[in-house]
């Protein structure tokens, strides 16, 4: 065992290493889904993209990113985290690359080529958070997991004041291609970066003994991406069943998405209401949208910082996880006062208080942790991101109906103020007690 001089043991922390990796691979993930909605308002007028044509295109992502999660998962949990998250970051980014050149095909062509690619970029992105939530869990205690999964989560929040005003300036000074290109460079680097310093928690070359001990004491499954473990095929329907049959599991898949609700109204139709509803030129929205999303990733941190306290101070899981995603959704159905604002300045407020409560409450990814059968990881987290991101289809196509029925916004964020509510409900009754699911045969030490 490594020591220092004085006869200590060495400790590392390689496991914050690997979180800000996934924060930053992650707010790339969400840059490359938000950027079609900033570039959409300045491509070609032949596209003919009204309101219902704007719902699939957006929608397209979110259909093939659901009905990739079941495959994600099953592919995490049999080859490991490092190289399937790996191969995704390679694919998307290419797809990215090529969306820019889809400017230079015919006009009338364009919106065929575009929804196509973004297809395959759903596909490719799918394993992103259940390779997130399945790192986490293996590489830090129950402890530190509430922060951990809070840190990669608000990813979604900081994607936007980091990428937006940097694609209102690509869009102003070179067009809207120029956007994905740069998506594409910035996925080369963020691949190599993620090949040099990605590992399962025994096999880095970096980490002491004693920070893989205690992981290990704390609850981390430090088993989960070793090498010579004996991986199972999770990527069944008898594992689909016996994960639906759970009562908690499934009022954790319903909240999900709920919560993911407000956030795909964050990433797509958020940009068009500051420029259709509140008349915003593409320049100032990119900053104006960083903003809320700012308060979000502020948020996002609180709430997982607040959780684990609650668990330092005695609390029970439940209550420690609960308390921050009730209160925090509360918080996020002030949306619906953006409609009586009547100042930008107002909108803006009511608008960031909203989604700086969405991101207290964004715990999801953290419970998917807490209650994952063990050598399940992976695939518990593929179902619980398809359900949530089923909103990802959902709800551009709902807002745009909305939007295109009634010639304004005002009913949409009634729509997203009543979905907040109904993740109270999900974690209230139904959900019900927070605890690991263990079943027979785990070759992992229990975690509590």
């Amino acid at each position: 065992m490594d020591r220092n001089p004085l006869g200590e043991e060495r400790q590392t922390r390689i496991r914050y290493l690997i979180i800000s990796i996934l924060f930053v691979v992650s707010c790339f993930s969400f840059a490359d889904r938000s950027a079609l909605s900033q570039a959409i308002a300045a491509m070609p007028k032949a596209m003919n993209l009204d309101a219902r044509r704007l719902g699939f295109l957006l929608s397209g992502f979110g259909w093939a990113y659901a009905l990739g999660q079941l495959p994600a998962g099953g592919l995490l949990d049999r080859f490991g985290s490092k190289r399937v998250y790996g191969i995704a970051i390679v694919l998307w980014s290419f797809f990215a690359f090529l969306t820019g050149c889809a400017g230079y095909v015919r006009a009338s062509l364009v919106f065929t080529v575009i929804l196509i690619l973004r297809i395959l970029s759903g596909l490719a992105q799918s394993p992103v958070f259940p390779g997130n939530g399945r790192i986490v869990a293996a590489w830090f205690p129950t402890s530190e997991r509430g922060r951990a999964s809070a840190i990669f989560n608000s990813s979604q929040y900081f994607a936007l004041p980091i990428f937006a005003p940097i694609f209102g300036w690509l869009i102003h000074v070179s067009g809207w291609r120029a956007c994905f290109w740069f998506l594409g460079a910035l996925g080369g680097l963020l691949t190599l970066l993620w090949f040099t310093s990605i590992y399962g928690v025994k096999e880095h070359p970096r980490i002491a003994p004693a920070e893989i001990a205690l992981i290990e004491r704390g609850g981390g499954l430090v088993n989960t991406d070793a090498a010579s473990v004996g991986r199972r095929n999770t990527l069944t329907w008898s594992t689909v069943k016996m994960l639906l049959g759970y009562r908690m599991l499934v009022g954790v898949y319903i909240g999900q998405y709920c919560i993911t609700t407000l956030t795909w109204f964050f990433l797509t139709w958020f940009p068009l209401y500051l420029v259709q509803a509140r008349h915003m030129s593409v320049l100032k929205v990119g900053f104006a949208a960083a903003v809320p999303g700012l308060c979000g990733g502020i948020g996002g941190i609180l709430g997982g910082v607040l959780s684990d306290k609650l668990l330092h101070r005695g609390h029970t899981l439940s209550f420690a996880r609960k308390l921050p995603i009730m209160a925090g959704m509360g918080l996020s159905m002030t949306i619906v006062a953006c409609n009586y604002a009547h100042s930008q300045a107002l909108m803006l407020f009511f608008m960031s208080l909203s989604f700086f409560g969405k991101g207290v409450g964004a715990l999801g990814w953290t419970v998917v942790s807490d209650t994952s059968p063990k050598g399940m990881v992976g695939m518990n987290g593929a179902l619980f991101n398809l359900f949530g991101n089923m909103a990802g289809v959902t709800t551009p196509l709902i807002v745009g109906a909305i939007v295109e029925k009634t010639h304004s916004y005002n009913g949409a964020l009634a729509f997203i103020s009543v979905i907040a509510f109904c993740v109270i409900l999900s974690y209230g009754p139904l959900v019900g007690e927070i605890r690991r699911i263990e079943l027979p045969g785990s070759a992992d030490s229990p975690t509590r």
